[in-house]
């Protein structure tokens, strides 16, 4: 077991018995350590929050794990863009080599993979990638005359003045074990989550939201919950990625998934949801860098098993080296996501329009 995974479940207490009882003791005196440094930043820099000169959307969450950030800022982006707004996506690009400040690309070295998905589904959209999130805000109003930036992952940018404040959650683990890390999930503390404005749950199924929704509405009263899931709009071949094939087209066949993502689970089910027959799985890390070898293994083993058709995610997809697209990109296929509302849609883009006439 990785050394990371090992320690998330020992954060979302998986990991049961006297040994680990031994190591989550010092983990909480860490998470208190933590917490302590969090309120200490969150304090000093929200009594000098700075101004950027355009609205300012933030997308983010409390707790590490996927919770479906990229597909809403992507869901923001265009929507804007559509009504007229000139828009700049800020990340500070996880996991990338290198933290100079850097401007759409063409690679995902460069910048990262998911700020690199956003810049090639959305050309008109630009997306900056530099920790400094201020820095990146005054070039894009400076240079490039946008007028409204989204922060991706941007609920633990506490100097930032925002306009709208999105939190996105997982509605099956929306707090883990409520303690902060390392001991817990939180990235910070939860009565932090006063400060959103929208509270956004995603991979419910068939969880039950009524007491998260109470939660979130007794610490937060002003703000608004809603329920939104991954649905798959398309699959391509990596090979050819301009060409857009139906959802269903590997309905009933059987295929391998493979991904490094920060919930797999969403992904799987996705794939269940489509039909697909799962013969096998592989899981990498989140923000794995593919090399040429994995790929080939991953072929090799499904051939093995009587088929080649392999299954991945858009973010997945521009990690894989351009020596494995060109050798095994006819039998991968892209798996295209967008997020939707289960109810109340209108009242979010209304919502997120308001900040206009402010």
């Amino acid at each position: 077991m990785h050394l990371r995974e090992h320690l998330y479940n020992l954060a979302t207490d998986k990991t049961q018995g006297l040994p680990s009882a031994l190591i989550k003791f010092p983990l909480y005196l860490l998470s208190l350590v933590y917490g302590l440094l969090v309120l200490i930043l969150s304090s000093w820099n929200g009594l000098r929050k700075i101004r950027l000169g355009c609205k300012v959307i933030s997308v983010g969450n409390i707790t590490v794990g996927g919770t479906g950030k990229t597909v809403m800022v992507e869901r923001i982006a265009g929507y804007l863009q559509e009504n007229g707004h000139k828009v700049a996506v800020l990340s500070r690009g996880y996991k990338r080599p290198g933290s100079k400040a850097i401007k759409s690309a063409p690679g995902y070295e460069t910048m990262g993979d998911e700020p690199f998905m956003i810049s090639q589904k959305f050309p008109d959209v630009l997306v900056l990638v530099d920790p400094d999130r201020v820095r990146s805000a005054r070039s894009a109003i400076a240079v490039h005359g946008v007028d409204t930036v989204i922060l991706d992952d941007g609920f633990q940018q506490w100097k930032v003045k925002k306009d709208l404040e999105i939190v996105m959650l997982d509605g099956k683990n929306p707090f883990g074990n409520r303690r902060l890390l390392p001991r817990g999930i939180l990235r910070q503390p939860l009565f932090t989550l006063k400060n959103a404005d929208v509270f956004v749950l995603t991979n419910t199924g068939k969880a039950q939201l009524s007491k998260t929704r109470e939660l979130l509405l007794r610490m937060n009263s002003r703000a608004i919950v809603l329920e939104a899931e991954h649905s798959v709009n398309g699959l391509s071949r990596l090979s050819r990625k301009e060409e857009r094939l139906s959802a269903d087209y590997l309905t009933g066949q059987k295929v391998a998934l493979f991904c490094g993502l920060g919930n797999s689970d969403s992904f799987r089910n996705l794939a269940g949801k489509l039909g697909l027959k799962e013969e096998l799985f592989f899981e990498f890390p989140d923000h794995y860098r593919y090399q040429e070898e994995d790929i080939e293994k991953i072929v090799n083993q499904s051939r093995q098993k009587g088929f080649i058709a392999l299954v991945t995610t858009e973010k997945d997809a521009v990690r894989i080296p351009l020596a494995a697209r060109k050798r095994f990109g006819e039998n991968i296929f892209v798996l295209a996501v967008e997020l939707k509302f289960k109810d109340e849609e209108q009242r979010f883009f209304d919502r997120l329009l308001n900040i206009y006439f402010v």
